[in-house]
């Protein structure tokens, strides 16, 4: 018969805090090269485009993601 383990609270908020902190840095440096792709004053408009572009080519060859959820504001 299986046995339920009960894990103290502390402890599965310190797992779900450093989770939250993960996300938040993973999310942060995506942002940050799309940032610096739009702001690259050494590339024309079009430039910026195909740059932003590449790092969501990047984000989705990391992620293995084929295709992204849209959601409608």
């Amino acid at each position: 018969m299986a046995t339920v383990t009960t894990l103290p609270t502390d402890f599965v908020s310190l797992v779900a805090t450093e989770m939250v902190r993960g996300v938040e840095a993973a999310v942060e440096t995506w942002l940050a090269q799309v940032e610096l792709a739009l702001t690259d004053r050494n590339l024309t408009s079009l430039g910026r485009l195909n740059a932003v572009h590449e790092v969501l080519q990047d984000y989705k060859r990391c992620t293995g993601k084929v295709q992204l959820k849209s959601t409608r504001i």
